[in-house]
């Protein structure tokens, strides 16, 4: 799967988990991308990889 929103751009975070003894450990946290099939510019049926927050804000015109 794709780690970017081909809409947004959004992508992962990169951070520490610092604990109560104040030891630092490397942490990711990933956008949930999904792979959903969309109408393209010229009409076409594409796949695109796209964050959820773009999918349910309507930025891409789901097909089917």
């Amino acid at each position: 799967m794709a780690g970017k929103c081909q809409v947004c751009g959004k992508g992962s975070l990169k951070g520490n988990i610092v604990s109560h003894s104040n030891n630092k450990t490397k942490k990711m946290s990933k956008p949930n991308i999904q792979s959903v099939k969309a109408i393209g510019p010229k009409g076409a049926h594409v796949r695109l990889h796209v964050c959820t927050r773009c999918i349910r804000s309507g930025k891409v015109k789901k097909h089917g």
